[in-house]
């Protein structure tokens, strides 16, 4: 893929990028913290030790520009379910489609048959974004402040079934 003039890298994070990943991923939820009037959401407050962890447990994707980390997103697998979680891009490389390669990088090397993610219900842009990548809301779950935690998924293919030609995804 490529951004501009440059080549964008995709290829696993590992615990040694847990630094890297931890200031992506502060920079980029900054816009989220300001949507919902609160910097204690998870991704601001989370330590570099538990960003380490999920690294080791889970699996990662890291979008890279000239050795720059401009995009991650963390993913685990579980009974079937590709649970999506911390999709972070740069303030300067966003609306750029790193998100949607990232994503769909993530989709792509899972042997999962559904994929889940979730949102605060005031990020109008990532629901978007998520309903054009083919999620559909699936839950609701009300946080006391007004605002709702937005559960989407997406089913992908079975194990084993090739996909169809002209399906689109």
């Amino acid at each position: 893929m490529t951004h501009g003039n440059q080549q964008i890298d995709i290829a696993p994070l590992t615990p040694e990028d847990a630094g890297e990943v931890l200031t992506l991923q502060r920079a980029a939820f900054v816009s989220e913290a300001l949507i919902y009037g609160s910097p204690d959401m998870p991704p601001l407050t989370q330590t570099l030790a538990e960003v380490e962890a999920e690294l080791r447990s889970g699996s990662g994707l890291g979008a890279r520009i000239e050795g720059r980390l401009v995009g991650a997103i963390r993913f685990v697998e579980n009974d079937g379910m590709l649970l999506v979680g911390r999709i972070a891009i740069a303030p300067d490389a966003q609306g750029e489609g790193i998100g949607r390669t990232l994503l769909d990088a993530a989709e792509q090397a899972s042997n999962a048959h559904t994929a889940e993610l979730f949102t605060g219900s005031l990020s109008e842009a990532n629901i978007r974004l998520y309903e054009e990548l083919g999620y559909s809301e699936s839950e609701r779950i009300p946080q006391g402040d007004g605002t709702d935690q937005v559960f989407l998924r997406k089913p992908l293919h079975p194990v084993g079934e090739p996909s169809e030609p002209g399906a689109s995804g």
